[in-house]
């Protein structure tokens, strides 16, 4: 895993790059947050495939509960990724309501990503 340091409007945005799936449970989650935040940055980035795949199937809870402890450490998190191939509604809603807050961001690029988190 490798961690790429951005800087926007003086916000420290974390970017991980890596081929494996880094996050497979809500622990894994909230382990990279406090990696992340103990390094000093404020933001984070990371890519759809570093996500297990059962983080888009909601009835498994997991988006759910990683999301969450983003939320609650007020980490701000952007997931760069395709998300036209999801077509069940539940997970299109649920993408569209977690860019709604700008807390939680699906996007498709690493630019937007940076552009979402550096507002």
């Amino acid at each position: 895993m490798e961690i790429i340091a951005h800087s926007v409007n003086e916000t420290k945005i974390a970017e991980i790059i890596s081929a494996d799936i880094i996050i497979q449970s809500a622990q894994d989650g909230l382990d990279l947050l406090g990696n992340i935040y103990y390094q000093g940055f404020d933001k984070l980035i990371i890519y759809e495939k570093n996500l297990t795949p059962e983080f888009f199937d909601l009835k498994t809870k997991i988006a759910g509960d990683i999301l969450q402890k983003f939320s609650n450490y007020r980490m701000s998190l952007a997931i760069v990724g395709d998300f036209e191939k999801y077509q069940s509604k539940s997970i299109r809603d649920f993408i569209f309501e977690s860019n709604k807050t700008k807390h939680i961001n699906f996007t498709e690029t690493l630019e937007n990503a940076l552009e979402r988190l550096g507002n």
